[in-house]
């Protein structure tokens, strides 16, 4: 695994770091208000950071633009579009929480965005066991489920509706997964987090 680069201009997190607005920035514009998927020097997910604060990265020389939006910032001496996806110059070692936290949205994109038990279209999420039944509120028991199944089965299990899972439900891993249970997705960002088409922002 690569090493952090000593005396870094980032010194931890990037994403935390409050650097002086350079100069040659202008006020803030409308394409300034986004969020920007910022990658690692490896090219992993590493956090979501505004689209001023990436392009105070970008004119620092600490990142580089990978995606684009079509909204330019001008100023005297430099016209530079936004950042939509940018990376790292140096590698930076940022310690993760050991587990990803379980979110509707994030159960969503697990399962795919369809009702693991007929699969259409996801509405709701389903707790396998049934927390009348002592079920827990986790991941290898939490699915996907469309309205109409979520209501047929209501507090009943599996085996008494006759029905099967087509895999166990199981935790997600990985950096993308932690950026995926606490917001949207940009759909641009999809390529970089390894998501799936259906979802979208």
């Amino acid at each position: 695994m690569p090493r952090a680069a000593s005396g870094s201009a980032s010194g931890g997190h990037p994403g935390l770091r409050r650097d002086p607005i350079p100069s040659i920035l202008p006020a803030p514009s409308p394409g300034t208000t986004g969020a920007t998927l910022l990658l690692n020097a490896t090219y992993e997910p590493l956090c979501v950071v505004s689209s001023r604060r990436a392009i105070v990265l970008v004119l620092a020389a600490k990142a580089e633009s990978v995606d684009a939006t079509q909204d330019v910032v001008h100023a005297e001496t430099i016209s530079l579009p936004v950042p939509v996806v940018a990376r790292l110059t140096r590698y930076v070692r940022v310690p993760f929480p050991s587990s990803v936290p379980l979110s509707r949205r994030a159960v969503f994109t697990r399962d795919g965005q369809t009702c693991v038990y007929c699969g259409s279209s996801a509405t709701s999420i389903d707790h396998v066991v049934p927390r009348s039944r002592g079920g827990t509120h986790t991941w290898d028991n939490v699915v996907a489920a469309c309205r109409r199944c979520n209501h047929t089965k209501a507090d009943r299990s599996l085996a008494e509706m006759g029905w099967a899972l087509p895999h166990p439900p199981r935790t997600p891993s990985g950096a993308a997964w932690r950026l995926l249970g606490t917001r949207s997705v940009d759909p641009r960002w999809r390529e970089w987090l390894g998501v799936p088409e259906s979802v979208s922002a």
